[in-house]
């Protein structure tokens, strides 16, 4: 997430074009920004987020421990930024 290298839109319009740059949410644009602030696919488990930082602000979840701890648990929780967007299998 914080070098830009994820299994997302906004990456693989950079260095996989044949992929598909679009949510599976339907958003046109597949970005960091939109899976941690926007995306209805993850609103079950945004509160993570809030919780720590009502504005969701990308720098401070990737340079505050605690931060960090609330943008693990979000990714642990949705999926988020894998490459199927699923959740592991236990």
């Amino acid at each position: 997430c914080r070098t830009g290298h994820a299994f997302i839109g906004e990456y693989y319009a950079k260095f996989v074009p044949s992929e598909s740059k679009e949510c599976p949410c339907g958003h046109p644009h597949q970005t960091r920004a939109h899976i941690l602030q926007d995306c209805p696919r993850h609103d079950e488990h945004r509160r993570t987020l809030t919780d720590f930082d009502p504005e969701i602000s990308i720098t401070r979840l990737l340079n505050e421990e605690k931060g960090m701890a609330a943008l693990a648990e979000f990714i642990r929780l949705t999926g988020a930024y894998t490459k199927t967007g699923e959740l592991a299998e236990p």
